[in-house]
């Protein structure tokens, strides 16, 4: 049975034959009569990187992890700011430029809780959902590191002094 609060969630990864983000019917959802703020990011899909001309993004994940993880990012968020309503959706497949790949929103008694809530579920998103980026470009391709990934595994690893031990041990104590 899902709890009230989850049911104030809307979370979607979309295929992408669903085409473009519906941001209107996520705006929609987190609209509340109790919200005075409707806090919101859509992360697009840029023409340039680094002096290359981008195509388009290709994004893959392992969905049912990251359906779950997305969820518990509501939830962590949930209990951090007094929200009404959240919403995070997230393409897969081909992105082209100009185009949304993920878009999150929050609903709020306050602006402040809502911005706040916002920015972290972002930065969530890009730090540990396991969805995998693609950029394509005029004269190639690569998959991209996920910085903030990375940036977040390699400050857990400096706070966790036992890690090296977790990491090495043969399992035999």
């Amino acid at each position: 049975m899902a709890s009230a609060a989850a049911e104030m969630d809307l979370v979607d990864i979309l295929d992408a034959s669903s085409g473009p983000i519906d941001i209107a019917r996520y705006v929609d959802f987190v609209r509340d009569p109790a919200a005075s703020a409707i806090a919101t990011f859509e992360g697009t899909t840029r023409d340039t990187f680094e002096g290359k001309l981008v195509e388009e993004l290709r994004y893959e994940a392992y969905v049912p992890m990251a359906a779950r993880r997305l969820a518990a990012i509501c939830a962590e968020a949930r209990g951090s700011w007094p929200l009404l309503r959240l919403a995070v959706a997230h393409r897969l497949g081909t992105v082209g430029v100009g185009e949304a790949s993920v878009f999150v929103a929050a609903s709020a008694v306050h602006r402040a809780e809502a911005m706040e809530a916002c920015r972290y579920l972002i930065d969530e998103v890009k730090a540990s959902v396991p969805i995998w980026k693609k950029e394509v470009y005029e004269n190639g391709e690569v998959w991209k590191e996920n910085k903030e990934f990375l940036e977040r595994r390699a400050a857990h690893h400096e706070m966790d002094p036992a890690h090296e031990l977790k990491e090495t041990s043969n399992g035999e104590d």
